[in-house]
């Protein structure tokens, strides 16, 4: 199952107001499951875990993963900002490790294609790159919070 064929599984969930859709195919077994007014809660997982061993996907999403969220750009008081997405459902952390420093913070300066963010998803760590030089201006997301695909991640006043 590929991450396009979860992302429609998604959009039909959210479309059709589900309150909860389990599919299994090919081994592999998906669960959604919407909790109150939330984003779905996503559970893939192996449908027979002791006669299947968990193999990846694929390769962890770098720079490409990023240009599939396409940026939003925002003005405020006559400032343009480029706005960040998710391009992947998965937990947001600011840092390599816990007692790491965060990989940028308010008012640093970026390039284009620096590490923004890790995008933790299926077990794999995913990084989140600037498609911008500019300065961070925002930081929308808390460290280690769940974050949807499409959600906002920062903003950048773009140079």
């Amino acid at each position: 199952m590929t991450l396009d064929e979860i992302k429609q599984i998604l959009d039909l969930v959210r479309e059709h107001e589900l309150a909860e859709f389990e599919l299994e195919q090919e081994g592999v077994k998906l669960r959604v499951r919407k909790k109150g007014q939330d984003a779905p809660a996503v559970v893939v997982s192996p449908a027979h875990p002791l006669s299947m061993p968990m193999v990846a996907a694929g390769p962890p999403a770098t720079a490409a993963a990023t240009s599939d969220a396409s940026p939003e750009v925002t003005e405020t008081e006559g400032v343009e900002l480029a706005v960040v997405k998710s391009p992947i459902v998965g937990t947001f952390y600011r840092a390599a490790e816990p007692t790491a420093a965060p990989f940028v913070t308010v008012g640093d300066t970026v390039r284009k294609n620096q590490v923004l963010c890790l995008i933790e998803a299926m077990k794999l760590m995913n990084e989140i790159v600037s498609e911008y030089d500019g300065e961070i201006v925002q930081v929308f997301v808390e460290n280690g919070q769940p974050v949807q695909y499409g959600e906002r991640l920062f903003a950048v006043r773009a140079r």
